[in-house]
């Protein structure tokens, strides 16, 4: 049986597709909805029509606090293990759930997330472009990245005693284990859909570098494997690949500048978020 942890704030839009793809799936035991800093319906919408989950109105406007503050509920309910993590504007495939916990019984993953389905259908050209070669990239294929979302193992969740105040609550994760213990999820799947335009885009990116940034300046990575990548983006540049390579490195390296430059200021960060998929 399994602790699922959904934390949103201001997710009022989504908030019912979410939680409509997790709670009639067998294994679970708990569901925790930590509202964090709402200013919209979102914790009416979660107190009216899904009465068995646990809604948690904080006030703090702050996804790793909610989530300490969700564990710290589970402890005292009962936890029980694996615990998904899981993003309020996602939605989860049928049967997800037991098909990830049998999994990770029945190997050595100890961090895990359900395979990305990233819905772009109505998002732009460029969007598009980007999409298709970063989903593609080994990094992303190796796991746990392009989720929104993971799932942490009793023995996983030992590594760490609380989420660190950090931007980036999937990086934080990742960085305590090794990649031969994490995995994606063959025969799961989650579902995200893609910014529309190419500014929420590079937000997003923006916001995820950044905290990848700041988890190596305030050494909050205890686990930091070498990846050899050199020549991933040199091979597609001289492959048929080559327009949609250059169109997704010149985003890149918008991403890279804009988070060098917010980085200056890490202290002043204000939480950039994407409206256009909601």
């Amino acid at each position: 049986m399994a602790t699922i942890i959904v934390p949103a704030h201001n997710e009022a839009s989504v908030i019912e597709d979410c939680l409509n793809s997790i709670i009639n799936q067998k294994g679970v035991d708990h569901i925790i909805v930590p509202c964090n800093g709402c200013t919209d319906d979102t914790v009416e919408i979660v107190n009216a029509k899904f009465p068995t989950v646990i809604c948690l109105d904080i006030e703090k406007p702050s996804k790793t606090n909610a989530l300490n503050v969700a564990e710290e509920k589970a402890q005292e309910i009962g936890v029980s293990f694996p615990i998904f993590y899981i993003d309020a504007d996602t939605q989860l495939s049928d049967n997800a759930i037991s098909h990830i916990t049998a999994a990770m019984q029945n190997s050595d993953t100890l961090l895990s997330a359900p395979t990305p389905i990233i819905d772009t259908s109505k998002s732009s050209w460029l969007v598009k472009t980007y999409y298709k070669v970063w989903i593609n990239l080994p990094y992303i294929k190796e796991g746990v990245i392009a989720t929104c979302s993971f799932i942490v193992s009793k023995e996983g969740r030992s590594r760490f005693e609380k989420f660190a105040d950090v931007i980036g609550d999937d990086g934080f994760i990742r960085c305590h284990f090794k990649n031969k213990e994490i995995s994606n999820i063959e025969g799961a799947e989650i579902y995200i859909r893609a910014p529309k335009d190419i500014f929420s885009l590079v937000k997003i990116k923006t916001r995820a570098r950044l905290g990848n940034m700041e988890l190596i300046a305030r050494n909050k990575c205890p686990v930091i494997e070498k990846k050899n990548y050199g020549n991933v983006m040199k091979n597609r540049l001289f492959s048929k690949d080559f327009f949609q390579t250059t169109i997704y490195i010149l985003i890149a390296l918008v991403i890279r500048v804009r988070a060098n430059l917010q980085f200056k200021k890490l202290a002043d960060y204000k939480w950039e978020k994407d409206n256009s998929s909601r």
